[in-house]
């Protein structure tokens, strides 16, 4: 017999569920976490081991057994200690594209005790330059690509690379992933506790410069376990029936860098043992292949890719029939969308998720009958996060009152690195502020109406205006620029700018772009110029006014 929402996370989360919830002290402040957490994500890793021949991942047209890539972390994690000197604490970078060796990494990294960071494979030569700095790195483990954008700069930049993937001569610094690993190397003993730091997601700023979200082995595990215990409440939700005929299979379709991709795919996967079939680029028509051929259950993604499967000529030829869930996040999903995947996708439901980085992905979820009836919200969290919204002066407002939403939770990262302003700023006695604006109806189903934070949410990336702004005004033929974000049907929302030339120069706007391209990554780049003659408006503080630029594209 199917249970309410309310009786299945009662079941799942009280004295004796399989997830139960207790509070402990951590970090000198109680909070809510999984009494079944465990030690480490070094466990996770151990887990693989035992799974033996079966497929781990599917990437293109390759099968990695989890055997082999056990075989391949304990390999790595070996030679980092022995080899490069990687000691407890030590970050170690990570920059590449989707690739079995990217999980393989990930894991070595977080097994031997170091930190793993987590760099934009589309940043520049000076972003990533700057990643590299700022988290202290003394090792990146790359691909080709990655390598040569600072292939140059890494005996400046004190930088040892472990390179995948390729075969080629490389520079001083640099060694070939299989020059340095050895067949049946031993993962070298390490104690980690579950409060030791374990990644460092880069998160583009309102300053200029990307922060570095930094988070504990157990912020990391309660957001994984969080999804797993949403996974059992939505099980216990539905009638008895047939099984599904198919073992789970996600599809990876967004970079391993972002959040989603990391821990609720990636590390969901892991956890369950489900195979992982990867992607190395977007492509609709790759991806409904893929779908079939591996038959996949789970697609995670941002809303546009949801669309383009839609929209694909091949989609009405492809068997679609494994899928269960299609959704992911990233940004909202406008309700057409929900119906139109609702009726599309045979026995696979719509599903959103309202997570951050700041909170380990984990956040409000909708999904199933619950989506089709309310297509406007994000979702319900189960009790492993609190979640309020708060009025101008902090007070917490009551249901269906517009403020800023917050959370609170053990799945919250620890600050930002070497950044106590801004962890300040966005952690308060607690509780983060998403900078997002919306209401929490009488059933706990939280809605998001607007964005405080100046940020253009584009095709699910993260485009901060200032950090775009600041690059625009690196131009000499620039007096003022304003960034912000238009309608877009298919990303959700495009980057464009106004700007106003300094007296007597001109602007070309095909110029200004090439000299963007070589200082931010291509997705911040505004697709749209408006350049005024005059200077654009103004409040009373100075500030201009982007609302009002904003209206005024959009009357006209």
């Amino acid at each position: 017999m199917a249970m309410t929402f309310d009786e299945a996370v009662a079941f799942v989360t009280g004295p004796g569920g399989p997830l139960e919830i207790v509070e402990e002290t951590v970090r000198g402040r109680t909070q809510k976490v999984f009494a079944a957490t465990p030690p480490s994500l070094r466990s996770i890793w151990d887990g693989q081991r035992a799974r033996g021949g079966g497929t781990c991942l599917v990437f293109e047209d390759e099968q990695w057994s989890f055997d082999r890539v056990a075989e391949g972390f304990d390999a790595l994690g070996a030679a980092l200690v022995a080899q490069f000197g990687v000691t407890k604490g030590d970050r170690v970078a990570i920059a590449m594209r989707n690739c079995p060796e990217w999980v393989v990494a990930f894991a070595a990294i977080n097994s031997i005790g170091a930190v793993a960071v987590s760099l934009n494979a589309w940043w520049t030569s000076p972003e990533l330059e700057y990643g590299l700095t700022d988290s202290g790195a003394t090792v990146m483990i790359c691909d080709q690509s990655r390598l040569d954008r600072v292939a140059d700069r890494l005996p400046e930049l004190g930088i040892r690379a472990i390179v995948v993937r390729g075969d080629g001569d490389l520079p001083i610094g640099a060694t070939h992933l299989h020059d340095v690993t050895s067949a049946g190397a031993t993962m070298p003993d390490v104690a980690i506790a579950t409060d030791d730091d374990a990644t460092i997601l880069y998160t583009s700023g309102t300053t200029g410069h990307p922060k570095g979200a930094v988070s504990t082995h157990r912020a990391v595990l309660t957001g994984l376990l969080g999804f797993g215990c949403r996974t059992i409440v939505e099980a216990l939700r539905k009638e008895p029936g047939e099984p599904h005929p198919h073992p789970t299979a996600f599809i990876l379709v967004v970079p391993l860098f972002h959040v989603t991709g990391c821990i609720p795919v990636m590390l969901g996967s892991a956890l369950t043992g489900a195979k992982l079939v990867m992607m190395n680029k977007w492509d609709p028509a790759r991806a409904l292949e893929l779908i079939e051929r591996e038959r996949v259950t789970t697609f995670v993604g941002v809303p546009t890719m949801s669309a383009d499967l839609l929209a694909c000529p091949d989609f009405a030829t492809r068997d679609t029939s494994s899928l269960q869930n299609v959704g992911g996040g990233g940004a909202p999903m406008a309700p057409e969308l929900v119906r139109r995947i609702d009726a599309s996708f045979g026995a696979a439901r719509p599903q959103i998720g309202y997570g951050m980085t700041e909170t380990n992905a984990y956040g409000p979820s909708n999904s199933g009958d619950d989506y089709a009836r309310k297509p406007a919200s994000t979702g319900r969290v189960v009790p492993i996060l609190d979640i309020e919204v708060i009025g101008p002066e902090g007070e917490v407002l009551p249901p269906d009152a517009v403020g800023e939403i917050c959370f609170r939770g053990a799945s919250l990262i620890r600050g930002y690195w070497n950044n106590p302003e801004a962890t300040a700023a966005a952690v308060r006695d607690g509780w983060l502020r998403t900078g997002d604006l919306g209401y929490i109806d009488d059933e706990g189903f939280v809605f998001i109406v607007d964005r405080a934070k100046d940020m253009v949410l584009r095709g699910g990336e993260n485009v901060y205006c200032a950090e775009v702004e600041a690059a625009i005004y690196e131009h000499p033929a620039v007096h003022e620029a304003a960034v912000f974000g238009l309608p877009h049907e298919r990303l959700g929302e495009e980057v464009v700018c106004a700007l106003q030339p300094r007296a007597g120069a001109t602007i070309d706007t095909q110029e200004l772009d090439a000299f963007l391209r070589e200082r931010i990554a291509g997705f911040m780049v505004p697709t749209r110029w408006f350049v005024h003659d005059v200077a654009l408006p103004r409040g009373a503080t100075g500030k201009i006014l982007k609302r009002e630029l904003r209206d005024r594209v959009l009357e006209g």
